[in-house]
Order: structure tokens, then C-alpha cells, then sequence
């Protein structure tokens, strides 16, 4: 590809540490997917014992976290499986990137950086680094401990709005300084002990350079932390949040920026080339951003995960009290928008089980068999304490009487305890795009999008995304490779080689711009928006179910 640059025997290795997998993609010249691996904690690390990748703890409401250690053992076994399943040669590979799921924090123990930077090839790195933290446990994504923390950290520094415009976001639980000022708080020893925090994306970069890696400016922008627009660590909420937290966090460096070489111990171990480059890791849904190629304001993504997200990008930044603004990873002059439901597949899969016969066959006939609007019905399913809307665990369901969608007057709403199976089924998956599109409109992101691009693993079902290009009024493609954050991943390893080649920074497009469809990363329609009448509907029980959501937040919310 004459506009990229790339040699054309070169490969690229990307990384996703994702909540319940770690997954591998590597890309040619070409960009064309040549190799991908998937490691899935539950099973093929059964001895932690980790539901869903995470451990909830039941003497703590809201804290769940993963084993540290877990990680590293996947990153060893992936490696292990690409070199042998894969037949990869490792020493073709010219830049690794990665992905991490946002927010999680890794706390090395006091003298750890010698142990970083002098491992033994011999021998694992389970067996090497199995002393190296502070905890073995990570907070991560879904923890909902901190809302006391929370509350502190704004009020410290003049609000929640304040915290937004210094930070690009307010204070949410999950995020990772609130997780520290809790940790401080609880577990003293453990803070003072601790000599660097890494986020999961900088932790998985640190292992493959032998020494602690940066905190990307975009993954950093998720730890109300960091002032978003100096691109730099806010001293005003460092010290709302602990002492001496500074140099536990180390420099900040740009998602496009070269972490170091690649540490002996990968070139001896698993014959890597030792001019292969480290680019630097950022979080999960930045690198789909990239992976998905999303480079106008008009274009929605929205990613079906563990968690589901809808992000954008926009030329500003505007405070707001929901929602997430952060440095795009691929744009040095744009900004990443981004919405975060914390009940995403998991509780698709809750409802699948209990009406379903824990078959997704049989949760498509129900989607198919029932009628859009589902007569009315609208159900909030909240397995896990909510981000948005900020609710804690719980179902409600409610029967709209006399509701045909070109009106709400005349409507008479009352709640019941359940409803029929392929109601429940229909309810669930309405709902949860019913409330993205509403909460997408009241954050200012297009409408419509001029299109919508799915990715996830509900990405490859096709029921799910006719339902969403009704409600959305959008047509929505979809990408060659459902986990567009390790390929988003393989994409940046690319991207960061050829900007460090250059000596400044590119424009990422340049590498695909002329030949995006002889590539891994075009995108093919996978539904149409088709009646306008009801997509008009839609917007009406849109109207409804966030009226009624109000009432929720109002009665219930921990805001």
C-alpha cells in the first residue's frame, strides 16, 4: 500500500485484555488479518475461579475485581498459542499495541521496577512476577464501591460540573481515581507500599517492555485525573484524591507514542525481532474507535460487549454530567465521546436463560414472533448497579395501555411483575436501545447518525441490529472482525510504527484511505433503517420510557 509506508513482509500484533478474555489479532502490510487468538479466563483458567473474568465480593456491596496475575497467565498462553496454533513468526512482527479494559488499576509493590527489568527467559512470568504487587486484586470497570469517594473528589474540587470541564468527565465509580482515593482509604499498607500504578492497558505494555510504561493520553482522560485539555495530571484532583499520588502514576505520553523496545525476555523466550516496537496501549473502546475506522462526526458506534458503549467523535469538548469525553487516539486534534452501560451481554444472557431456554436461537424467534413497540411493553433490566441511568440492581416492568406511537395522550401506564417470554425478550433489547438513543440525543451526538457501525460479540446478530437501525433511523454497518478492539489494536501497532518512522505525527487514514476495501477493516451494511413510520413510533416510546426513567432516577438513583 503505497500510502502507508509499511514493508511488506512486516507484521502487527494487537492486544485486547478485555473483562472475561484476551484476544489477538495480527495484521499484515496490507492490513489484512493474517492470525487471531482468544484465551477465555473462565475456562481455560478455571483454577481462579473468576465468573465472568471478575470476582464479586459479597461482604462488599459493589466491589468486583479480577486476579492480577490471571492476565499475565493469558498473556503467556496467547503467546504460546499463536507461536503453535497460529504458526506464527514472531520475529516478523515489527510493533505490538494493545487494548485494556478502561478504568482497572494494577499496584506494583515497592521494588518491583528491578524485577520488571531483569526477567529470567527461563523461566514464566507468573512464576517471576507472582510478588510484584501490592494486590492481587484489581478493581475494575464494574466495581460500584466508591460512590462515597466519588462524592468527596467533586466536592473537593467545586462540583460535579467542574470535575467534568477539568477532566471530561464527572466522578464515576468505576473510574480509577475514585478506586484509589477508596484503596487509600481502606487499605493504607497497601497505597504505601505500592511504588507505580498502572491502568490495564499500561500494566500489559509494561510487561512487554521490562519496565513501567505510560499511562496513554486517552485511557489516562478515564481516571478523573487528568486535565483534558493540558493533556497533563491535574494537581487539583491529585490531591483530592491521595497523597504522593503523582509519582505513582508516572508521565503521560500520546496514544500514538512509542513505549520503549521490545524486553529481552519476549526475544529470547519467543524470538521476537529486538528492533520490534512497543506502541503504547490505550483502553478498550478507543482502540474500536480506531479499529472501526471512525473518523466523522456524523458516524455512531455503538460496541455490544460485557459492557455496551456508544461513542463518537467531536472538534470539543463540552462539560456534562453524563457521558465521557476523551483525546481522540488516533486524532491529535479531535476528542472521543463516549456513553457507558454497565448492563450490556450479561444481562441479555440473564434474560435469554430465564425465557429463553438459555438459547439464542430461541431468543431470535422471540424477537421475530413479537411486534416492534411490543405492544407497549417497556421493561428497565438492571443485573449490576447502572451507570446510565444511575440505578442500582433491579427490574421494572411496565404495560403502556392504548399506545399505538402517534400519540401519549390517552396512555394509562401500570407496572407489573412480569411478561409473557417473547415479551421479556422483546422488552430487554428495546429498552436497552430505546435508552442509548435517548441518552445519545440528550448528549448532544447526531440524530440520526448519518450510520451506525456495531461491533461485539451481539454485533453478529442480525435481529439485534434491525432493531437497532429502527430505532436509531440509521443504517448499521458492521466490521470483517466482531472484536474491533484487538484489531483496533494491530491497526494502532501499525500506525505508531509509521508515525515513529516518520518522526511525526500522521494521519492514521492514510494508511487505508485508498484501499479500505481490499482490507480487514471495511465495513458491509448488515441492516437498513426502513419505515420511517416507525422509527417515528419509536421516538414516542422513546419519550415514554425516559419519562418513566426520570421517575426511576428520582426514586431510586445514587446520584
Amino acid at each position: 500500500m503505497a500510502d502507508s509506508s509499511l514493508p511488506q513482509d512486516a507484521l502487527f500484533l494487537g492486544f485486547d485484555s478485555s473483562t472475561q478474555s484476551l484476544k489477538a489479532t495480527v495484521l499484515d502490510a496490507n492490513l489484512n488479518i493474517v492470525a487471531a487468538e482468544l484465551i477465555n479466563f473462565d475456562s481455560e483458567l478455571s483454577h481462579y475461579k473468576t465468573e465472568g473474568g471478575v470476582y464479586r465480593d459479597p461482604l462488599v456491596n459493589g466491589r468486583i475485581v479480577s486476579p492480577t496475575l490471571m492476565w499475565i497467565e493469558a498473556f503467556e498462553l496467547i503467546l504460546q498459542r499463536l507461536e503453535k496454533s497460529s504458526k506464527l513468526d514472531f520475529g516478523k512482527i515489527v510493533a505490538v499495541s494493545g487494548s485494556g479494559q478502561q478504568h482497572g488499576s494494577v499496584y506494583w509493590k515497592n521494588g518491583s521496577a528491578a524485577i520488571l527489568s531483569s526477567l529470567d527467559s527461563k523461566k514464566s512470568l507468573v512464576e517471576q512476577l507472582n510478588d510484584a504487587f501490592s494486590t492481587k486484586e484489581s478493581p475494575i470497570w464494574m466495581d460500584s464501591s466508591t460512590t462515597e469517594q466519588c462524592k468527596a473528589i467533586e466536592e473537593a474540587v467545586g462540583g460535579a460540573m467542574e470535575l467534568s470541564r477539568l477532566t471530561g468527565s464527572c466522578a464515576y465509580e468505576r473510574f480509577t481515581g475514585p478506586q484509589i482515593r477508596r484503596l487509600f482509604e481502606t487499605q493504607p499498607e497497601v497505597y504505601h507500599n505500592t511504588e507505580r500504578i498502572s491502568l490495564v492497558s499500561s500494566f500489559m505494555a509494561s510487561l512487554l517492555i521490562g519496565g513501567y510504561a505510560s499511562i496513554d493520553h486517552t485511557d489516562g482522560a478515564g481516571m478523573n485525573l487528568m486535565d483534558i485539555k493540558l493533556r497533563a495530571w491535574s494537581e487539583t484532583v491529585l490531591k483530592a484524591t491521595a497523597p504522593g499520588l503523582k509519582e505513582k502514576l508516572g508521565k503521560l505520553a500520546p496514544a500514538h507514542a512509542v513505549a520503549g523496545p521490545i524486553a529481552s525476555y519476549f526475544v529470547e523466550r519467543y524470538h521476537f525481532n529486538k528492533d520490534c516496537l512497543i506502541i503504547q496501549w490505550s483502553g478498550d473502546n478507543p482502540n474500536s474507535l480506531a479499529g472501526l475506522t471512525l473518523n466523522t462526526p456524523g458516524d455512531l458506534a455503538i460496541s455490544l460487549g460485557t459492557s455496551d458503549t456508544v461513542f463518537g467523535i467531536t472538534k470539543d469538548h463540552n462539560p456534562s454530567l453524563e457521558g465521557h469525553v476523551f483525546p481522540n487516539p488516533v486524532d491529535t486534534e479531535s476528542y472521543m465521546v463516549m456513553l457507558c452501560y454497565k448492563n450490556g451481554s450479561l444481562a441479555r444472557e440473564d434474560i435469554r436463560n430465564l425465557y429463553a431456554e438459555k438459547s439464542w436461537d430461541v431468543f431470535n424467534k422471540h424477537l421475530q414472533q413479537t411486534p416492534p413497540l411490543n405492544g407497549g411493553r417497556l421493561g428497565f433490566y438492571y443485573k449490576d448497579f447502572e451507570i446510565l441511568p444511575p440505578l442500582p440492581v433491579g427490574f421494572h416492568r411496565y404495560i403502556l395501555e392504548n399506545f399505538r406511537g402517534d400519540s401519549l395522550d390517552g396512555i394509562k401506564e401500570h407496572e407489573v411483575q412480569e411478561f409473557d417470554s417473547p415479551s421479556e425478550v422483546r422488552a430487554i433489547v428495546e429498552g436497552q436501545f430505546l435508552s442509548k438513543r435517548a441518552h445519545a440525543e440528550r448528549f448532544g451526538m447526531p440524530s440520526p447518525p448519518k450510520r451506525i457501525i456495531a461491533t461485539g460479540g451481539a454485533s453478529a446478530n442480525s435481529s439485534i441490529l434491525s432493531l437497532i437501525a429502527s430505532i436509531f433511523g440509521s443504517d448499521v454497518y458492521t466490521v470483517q472482525q466482531p472484536d474491533s478492539a484487538s484489531l483496533g489494536a494491530a491497526l494502532r501497532a501499525a500506525h505508531g510504527w509509521l508515525c515513529n518512522k516518520k518522526g511525526n505525527f500522521v494521519s492514521i487514514s492514510s494508511m487505508y484511505m485508498d484501499n479500505m476495501d481490499k482490507t480487514s477493516l471495511n465495513c458491509k451494511l448488515a441492516a437498513t433503517t426502513g419505515d420511517q413510520k416507525l422509527v417515528a413510533k419509536y421516538a414516542m416510546l422513546m419519550k415514554k420510557r425516559i419519562e418513566i426513567e426520570n421517575r426511576l432516577v428520582k426514586k431510586l438513583g445514587r446520584l
